[in-house]
């Protein structure tokens, strides 16, 4: 046999994806961007800014690349950008590098260059589009590109543009696309085509997000406008421009450009945070509360060990800390949830249920009313010595939790271990940044999901300004408000963080209402934020 030969094994290319970011709404994002962003071992960013972007979707270890602007803030030409991905996929060999481009790799982002240099230095790369801000932003305004006679759109990016005769007729929708000298240049050469003066124009700013503003003029008055106009901005001139007065639907949610403080911690606020976004707002949450294990363990054990052995008819869950922690020590003894068959389980509400049903349990009672102790009582059967074989309740929850629910369950004729599960303390201070917008009127609004997150909250950053918007979920959380110098301006319809926000969007009507009435332009509270104290 002729001796092996033993080949040097070559280290793996990096590969290199060109993801289209879309215009700015995280929602547009593609399914494929979101799976290549969270594997990304480099993200190269373009000239939006989009660090923030990239640490909600990326890993907490990944790379940031600059390609919008060099080491002295001047914008990188297409050929510079180009060498800097190439340079990126060679620092790491077998690795990921994701070449995020604003809206849409093929529209006006110098993919040809940098693809072609890629392939010249043997880098494989995949392109995924994304949504372009040519479609988008202008939907985002209320603006269809087509309608009517409107048979055309013509998409211009760049200053130096030749033939603009074919842009000029009404039947032709403008996109014109880049920074607002671009812009400036763009317009006024389809004037000097032969457009009307008086053809309807639109720019908007920072399109598709929360801080998107647009504004409205004719083509022989855009340039005084221009002279306000921040990147990005995109500029759509035609007759269905003039349809933004009745299709706008994003600038007129009832909470547009609202930021509004969440005091919860991060997994509790993903719902409030979602539902918030879609009344046009975005959110800082604020942990006020830390949840650790119980200091003494011994309790929780024979509970769970109980449970086992069949000394309970029925578990009660009132959070989803409760869920988690008694989760976490089913796996500490190596239970899982079949542990729980021939057992009735309770939650207090549906984000309770959520959990539970993530764990692939069921509970068999949830209140259909209000989540709370009060709702979970106003259902419970009564124990029944016939129907019931066994009297006991296990009640897993936190070390500072209410007496209402056992002295409840007591009166129908139950026993109750009533466990501490976890224990909730004061969680750190936020950043002082964020304590200096909470005392100085930069939030619009505060949303108070309990006492506890009003008294924490006070606590760990001062109280909330005198401009900023109370809301609280309850009568009992508006009482403690109150105490601590607060007032409470929206009070939900019912015990529930959806109720709590949709209360808050019906404030944020109201206030749009009034002003209007008054014939005033609309301002978020922040805006209108004084001196004056609380009282």
């Amino acid at each position: 046999m002729s001796p092996t030969t033993t080949i040097p094994s070559q280290p793996r290319t990096a590969r290199v994806a060109f993801v289209g970011a879309g215009p700015g709404d995280d929602a547009l994002l593609t399914v494929r961007a979101v799976e290549l962003l969270a594997v990304a071992d480099v993200v190269v960013i373009d000239q939006v800014a989009r660090e923030e972007f990239v640490a909600r979707h990326a890993r907490a270890e990944v790379e940031i690349v600059d390609a919008g602007h060099g080491d002295h803030g001047q914008r990188l030409t297409h050929a510079s950008r180009a060498k800097l991905v190439v340079r990126a996929a060679k620092a790491v060999p077998g690795g990921l590098v994701v070449r995020l481009m604003d809206g849409d790799p093929a529209f006006f982002n110098g993919l040809a260059e940098e693809a072609a240099a890629l392939h010249k230095a043997g880098v494989p790369f995949d392109i995924v589009p994304g949504v372009s801000a040519v479609g988008a932003v202008p939907a985002y305004a209320g603006i269809p590109l087509t309608a009517g006679a409107t048979r055309a759109v013509h998409v211009l990016a760049g200053d130096r543009l030749a033939d603009l005769s074919a842009s000029v007729d009404d039947s032709v929708t403008v996109v014109a696309l880049g920074v607002p000298e671009t812009l400036a240049a763009t317009l006024g050469g389809l004037l000097a085509a032969g457009r009307a003066p008086q053809t309807p124009v639109a720019i908007t700013e920072r399109g598709a997000t929360t801080d998107q503003v647009t504004l409205t003029t004719t083509l022989g008055e855009v340039s005084r406008v221009l002279a306000d106009v921040n990147f990005p901005a995109l500029a759509v001139v035609g007759p269905t421009v003039e349809l933004r007065t009745t299709l706008s639907w994003f600038e007129t949610k009832p909470l547009f450009g609202w930021n509004v403080l969440v005091p919860r911690t991060k997994d509790q606020a993903g719902g409030i945070s979602s539902r918030l976004q879609s009344y046009g707002a975005t959110s800082t949450v604020v942990p006020t509360i830390s949840v650790e294990a119980p200091r003494t363990p011994q309790q929780m054990e024979r509970a769970v060990k109980g449970l086992v052995t069949g000394r309970y008819e029925w578990i009660g869950f009132t959070s989803v800390n409760a869920v988690r922690a008694v989760r976490e020590r089913f796996e500490e003894l190596g239970l899982d949830a079949r542990a729980f068959a021939g057992l009735k389980i309770a939650a207090v509400g549906g984000v309770t249920a959520a959990a539970l049903h993530e764990w692939g349990i069921n509970p068999d009672l949830v209140p259909s009313g209000e989540s709370s102790a009060a709702g979970l009582l106003a259902e419970w059967p009564e124990f029944d010595e016939v129907l019931d074989p066994i009297n006991r309740v296990f009640l897993p929850r936190a070390d500072i939790a209410t007496d209402t629910l056992v002295a409840g369950l007591r009166d129908m004729g139950w026993e109750v271990d009533d466990v501490t599960a976890y224990r909730t303390v004061r969680a750190a201070p936020p950043a002082a940044s964020i304590r200096e917008a909470i005392k100085n009127g930069a939030f619009d609004a505060v949303v108070f999901t309990s006492s506890s997150t009003v008294r924490n909250l006070v606590g760990i950053a001062g109280k909330p300004h005198a401009s900023t918007v109370i809301a609280c979920i309850g009568p009992q959380t508006a009482k403690t408000a109150e105490e601590h110098g607060l007032r409470v301006d929206v009070l939900a319809t019912e015990a529930s963080a959806d109720a709590l926000v949709d209360s808050l969007a019906d404030h944020g009507r109201a206030l749009a209402t009034e002003a209007a009435s008054a014939g005033r332009a609309v301002q978020r509270p922040s805006a209108r934020r004084s001196g004056a104290r609380r009282r």
